[in-house]
């Protein structure tokens, strides 16, 4: 099964990475694609612009974002393309802009999709 990770995109890339994805709908302040050594920017797979300005990062409110993200992901045509692509990559790295390595969507998102490729 692939491997699916977590990133912030002002980490250094590593060749442990895999596929490299962005995952968010706005690119990253300050960083160049060179720096980023993307291999795919992934912004249909984002939240909303309207659940991403409700929940501003407020970690208090990281469940209840969560589940309204899974929601909206739940309604996205794109998971499954992006399903397809990634089921036979043994690493996939979701980078994300966040400051919070510990409440935000790339987590949500990750475990989405981990959940998604089991039931395949």
């Amino acid at each position: 099964m692939t491997e699916i990770l977590i990133k912030r995109a002002y980490a250094e890339p590593d060749n442990k990475d895999g596929y490299r994805i962005l995952v968010d709908r706005l690119w990253p302040r300050g960083l160049t694609k060179s720096k980023l050594k993307l291999d795919q920017w992934a912004k249909s797979l984002a939240p909303s612009t309207e659940l991403r300005k409700a929940w501003n990062h407020d970690s208090d409110r990281f469940e209840e974002f969560a589940r309204f993200y899974r929601a909206e992901l739940n309604q996205n045509p794109a998971v499954d393309d992006f399903l397809e692509l990634i089921e036979h990559l043994p690493t996939v790295t979701l980078v994300f802009a966040a400051r919070n390595e510990q409440a935000n969507h790339a987590m949500v998102l990750r475990e989405y999709l981990l959940d998604q490729l089991k039931r395949q």
